[in-house]
């Protein structure tokens, strides 16, 4: 009966020591509208709740930060980029402190928010070598903002938000990877006919991940006109400004520093196929407002995942 009572004293204590870690880590790590602290929620299942503490914890985030990074690589196919260019004000008050946002245009006035859809190619850590081909490969989302660290003159992208259909894979990126704010879709497709139209499906059920929905087609050549127009003076233009985007760029204001997430993937433009049809997403209206999107297609992508590393901000 002693010992019983110790057991449980000991699980009171060690409640009680969490509790109160997690309120004191929720003073500074307070919750946001995008990023790492927008609220967590999966969209279906019996251990949905269980699963929405572990990924909204401060306490367990803070734990794995002790863990060193681990490259990771993937072999990814079918990126398909929605873009907006929108005015500046829409998107400046959705940077972090630290982070100021690149501005686009001739005076300076627009900016892009861009998010793009892709299937992973067995992701997984890059020790694995050839075991890596027994990994699943999910599908995978990512709405981000171009961003430039005034400090350092270090340009990159910032993540309002990422999505993968897999629960697995987001609970470990939430908790292990500082610039990604993964969240759960409870449906996802992104299919590719032979005539190379595009159906897209982003579906978060109840969840907290960002929706879309597209039917895109091929165009036989870049466009010369479009919304890009209002702050690229052509196409390829467009493209040297979106696509090679190799850092990640995060804020952590309880450290005073800034986490790059330092990426490889070596995209060359040619191989980008401008695409055409309609898209609707309420996230991203929320947003843009009615900002007109334009998209294109990146068949396949090396991705490898370098190195993190840290600023003062």
């Amino acid at each position: 009966m002693l010992s019983l009572l110790a057991v449980l004293g000991l699980v009171l204590s060690a409640g009680s020591a969490t509790w109160i870690a997690e309120r004191a880590l929720r003073r500074t790590r307070r919750q946001t509208r995008f990023g790492r602290y927008a609220p967590w929620i999966h969209p279906r299942g019996r251990l949905a709740a269980p699963l929405n503490w572990l990924a909204n914890s401060r306490l367990l985030r803070a734990l794995c930060e002790r863990i060193p990074p681990v490259a990771f690589v993937s072999d990814i196919t079918d990126v398909v980029y929605v873009n907006y260019v929108v005015d500046a004000h829409r998107l400046a008050p959705l940077i972090p402190p630290g982070l100021e946002l690149q501005r686009i245009g001739k005076a300076g006035g627009q900016a892009m928010l861009t998010f793009l859809s892709y299937r992973h190619g067995h992701l997984g850590p890059a020790l694995l070598g050839r075991w890596r081909r027994l990994l699943p490969s999910p599908l995978q989302s990512n709405w981000r903002v171009y961003v430039r660290h005034p400090r350092t003159g270090t340009l990159g992208v910032h993540f309002l938000s990422t999505a993968i259909d897999r629960t697995f894979y987001a609970l470990g990126a939430r908790m292990m990877a500082e610039a990604l704010p993964m969240h759960v879709l409870e449906r996802a497709s992104l299919l590719v006919s032979e005539g190379g139209r595009i159906d897209l499906l982003l579906d978060p059920g109840r969840g907290s991940a960002p929706d879309a929905e597209a039917d895109l087609a091929p165009l036989h050549a870049w466009p010369t006109d479009g919304p890009w127009r209002h702050a690229f003076s052509d196409y390829e233009q467009m493209l040297a400004y979106c696509v090679p985007q190799d850092r990640a760029l995060s804020v952590q204001p309880w450290y005073g520093r800034v986490t790059r997430q330092e990426i490889s993937l070596g995209i060359p433009l040619d191989v980008c196929v401008a695409l055409a049809g309609p898209v609707g997403s309420t996230a991203a209206s929320a947003i843009v407002g009615d900002a007109e999107p334009f998209a294109f297609l990146v068949p396949r992508v090396n991705f490898r995942f370098e190195s993190e590393e840290r600023d003062p901000v």
